[in-house]
C-alpha cells in the first residue's frame, strides 16, 4: 500500500503516557443551596372595602411560596416550602417581606425546617420584615429542627412603622427528639433586631453556642437539658392585656411571659419538644384574636 511522504509510523506503545502514580485525587465539591425569595403584599380597593393583594413576588430555588385558598375570616397565606427537604452546611437562604401600608397577611412554612450535620460550612439564614403603616403580618414557621453536629448562622431583623403589628413565632427542637438524638456538638447563632419608627432599635437578642453547647445546652442557667425551646413575639398590639391573657393559658410547658419594654410582649417556653410546641400552639391563636382581630385557630399548615 502506497503511504504518503508525510507519514510516520508510530510505535503502540508511544501513543501511551503513563500517569504518575501520586496525581492527587481533584477534592470533592459538594452541591450548595442559595435560596431566597422576596414578597411584597400592597392594599387595593375590592367591593369598596381596601383589601390585601400581592404586589410582588420572587422566589429562587430551593424555596418556593404557596398561596392556598384563605379560610373564612383569615387574611392572605403564603406557605414557604423548601424544596430540598432541608439544609445543608453551607447552604444559604435570604427571605424578605414586605407589607404596604394597612395590609395583613400571614407567612408560615409548609412543613418543619431541617437542618443536618454539617461537614464543616456554617448554614446561613437571613430574613427581614418590614411593615408599613397599620400593616399587620403573622410571621409563624414551624419548628426547626437542628440535627447532632449542625451549624446553624441565623439572623432576623424586622422593621415597623407607626401603628403595625407583628405577631411572630419561633422554635428549636435540639436534636431528632423523637429518635432520641440530643444535640450534643454543632454551632447555634441566633440574633434577633426589632427596629421601630425612624429605625429605632426597640428590642435586640443574641443567642450563641459553639464548642462549648453542651455544657452550655446541660446548664441549669442555660437550657437546662431541655429538648427544644419556643419564643413568641407580640410588637405594636395589646401587649399588657396579651401577658395576662398567656398567664391563663394551661401550663403545658415551662414558660413565661414579660414586657421588655412597652408594648412589646415576648414569651419563651422551654421543655420537651411536644410540650412545647402545645404551648406555643395554643398561644398563637389567643394573642391573634386579641392583637389581630383573626379567628382564634392556628394556620391549617400547623394541622396537616
Amino acid at each position: 500500500m502506497h503511504r504518503p511522504g508525510w507519514f510516520r509510523p508510530v510505535a503502540p506503545h508511544a501513543m501511551v503516557r503513563p500517569m504518575p502514580r501520586d496525581t492527587p485525587a481533584p477534592p470533592s465539591r459538594h452541591q450548595r443551596a442559595d435560596g431566597a425569595f422576596e414578597l411584597v403584599f400592597g392594599t387595593a380597593p375590592r367591593g369598596g372595602q381596601p383589601a390585601t393583594v400581592l404586589r410582588h413576588l420572587y422566589q429562587q430555588a430551593p424555596l418556593r411560596l404557596l398561596f392556598p385558598r384563605p379560610e373564612p375570616g383569615e387574611p392572605p397565606l403564603a406557605a414557604l416550602l423548601n424544596c430540598a427537604g432541608g439544609l445543608a452546611g453551607g447552604d444559604s437562604l435570604r427571605q424578605a417581606v414586605r407589607l404596604e401600608a394597612g395590609a395583613t397577611a400571614t407567612l408560615c412554612t409548609a412543613a418543619a425546617e431541617k437542618v443536618y450535620r454539617s461537614l464543616g460550612p456554617e448554614t446561613r439564614i437571613e430574613s427581614h420584615l418590614a411593615l408599613g403603616p397599620g400593616a399587620r403580618l403573622e410571621y409563624l414557621p414551624q419548628e426547626t429542627i437542628l440535627f447532632d453536629g449542625a451549624r446553624l448562622d441565623r439572623r432576623m431583623r424586622a422593621e415597623l412603622a407607626p401603628g403595625a403589628v407583628l405577631l411572630a413565632a419561633e422554635m428549636l427542637v435540639f436534636g431528632r427528639a423523637a429518635r432520641g438524638e440530643r444535640l450534643a456538638t454543632g454551632m447555634l447563632r441566633d440574633r434577633w433586631r426589632l427596629h421601630g419608627p425612624d429605625g429605632a432599635l426597640l428590642w435586640a437578642d443574641a443567642l450563641a453556642l459553639d464548642d462549648g453547647m453542651p455544657p452550655a445546652a446541660e446548664d441549669p442557667f442555660g437550657f437546662a437539658g431541655a429538648e427544644a425551646t419556643a419564643m413568641l413575639l407580640l410588637a405594636g398590639g395589646e401587649a399588657e392585656a396579651g401577658r395576662a391573657l398567656l398567664r391563663d393559658l394551661p401550663a403545658l410547658a415551662p414558660g413565661a411571659a414579660t414586657l421588655p419594654r412597652p408594648g412589646l410582649l415576648l414569651a419563651r417556653w422551654l421543655g420537651p419538644a411536644t410540650a412545647v410546641r402545645a404551648a406555643l400552639a395554643a398561644a398563637i391563636p389567643a394573642l391573634r384574636a386579641l392583637a389581630l382581630g383573626l379567628p382564634p385557630r392556628l394556620p391549617r399548615l400547623w394541622t396537616t
